[in-house]
């Protein structure tokens, strides 16, 4: 144990703190996230074919759907779950207080957004680490750009997107991606505050802090996001009732398109198949272009869970953006086609 408070003291920590947090975030990506997206990406250019179904294909609203959707769904985003919450600790016990904000630099919302593309996280396994960046002192509004630009400019969905579908589909998310994360960011700054800086000078806590971190994750997070995921299942049937029959009502496919895009729970990549069945059965472009942006980029789940990070006001203010993002790829993807 270093007692000693020496000059060598003071910047060994701080730089061991970084390396540990570097190596964790590493490690938990690497399994979680790029070695499993490379190989995909290695199959679908050579099929150019989506073999996952939709999740949001279910039965009539009950106990059992719920349960069966909670089965597949944890079993499709476990590892990035994992991951997720690993990285969270990671951030908020290993990284020296006032380095995060430090790092990101004074273009704190284009930072946290690049810093948010090769994270590759869906909307929910973001939110662990959106709450400990804000503990660390990170701005509402470049949390909130992270958050957003994890499922809405991950690279690997949009790679995916022009490997199995239209050219269009990723042109329109890339762009309206792009609007949505820096626009998002730029009206929370106005509206949240930032709260207090963090202390300086402050050593990283104690490596045993590290897994009191975990377990408050395990203990309050994990249970809150599976009851949240269990509901959106149970009534999957109710909140996403657009099929072949909704065709003939465009307007009434973009009203529901625009709303319960934002409540549903996907993994990452979990809109490609919709989009696909949607398509296939001669949905618009229009309605399409809402799903694009609307479905990852926020669901009922991630909003509940980022709301004591980025207040309910910011969670408010994504959801707006999000939604105006749908209708903006609305429109942009009917011109496209």
């Amino acid at each position: 144990m270093v007692t000693a408070v020496d000059g060598k003291t003071r910047v060994r920590l701080p730089v061991l703190g970084v390396v540990a947090f570097v190596v964790v975030a590493a490690v938990g990506l690497l399994l979680a996230k790029w070695w499993p997206y490379a190989q995909r990406t290695a199959t679908l250019a050579d099929t150019h074919t989506w073999t996952s179904a939709s999740l949001l294909d279910g039965e009539a609203p009950s106990l059992r759907a719920g349960w069966d959707f909670l089965v597949v769904y944890t079993k499709a985003v476990w590892p990035a779950l994992v991951a997720a919450v690993v990285i969270g600790a990671a951030v908020e016990t290993l990284l020296p207080a006032g380095w995060l904000p430090r790092a990101v630099g004074r273009r704190g919302r284009l930072g946290a957004a690049l810093a948010g593309l090769p994270t590759m996280m869906c909307t929910c396994c973001t939110a662990p680490v959106v709450g400990s960046m804000r503990r660390r002192g990170l701005a509402a509004s470049a949390a909130s750009a992270f958050w957003l630009a994890n499922p809405v400019l991950n690279p690997a969905v949009l790679v995916f997107l022009a490997l199995v579908g239209p050219w269009q589909w990723s042109v329109t998310r890339l762009v309206v991606g792009v609007v949505l994360v820096l626009g998002v960011a730029a009206v929370v700054a106005r509206v949240v505050p930032d709260g207090p800086a963090p202390l300086e000078g402050v050593d990283p806590p104690a490596p045993q802090r590290f897994g009191r971190a975990l377990g408050r994750f395990a203990l309050v997070l994990v249970p809150e996001y599976a009851v949240l995921v269990f509901a959106v299942g149970a009534l999957r049937g109710w909140l996403f009732p657009l099929d072949g029959e909704a065709v003939t009502t465009t307007l009434v496919a973009v009203c529901v398109a625009l709303v319960l895009g934002l409540v549903v729970v996907l993994p990452t990549g979990g809109e490609i198949p919709v989009l696909l069945a949607l398509a296939a059965v001669g949905l618009s472009p229009a309605v399409l272009g809402i799903l694009l942006i609307t479905l990852p980029a926020i669901s009922l789940p991630s909003a509940v869970m980022v709301g004591r990070a980025l207040t309910w006001r910011g969670v408010a203010v994504a959801a707006g953006g999000v939604a105006a993002a749908g209708l903006l790829a609305s429109a942009l993807l009917a011109v496209l086609s």
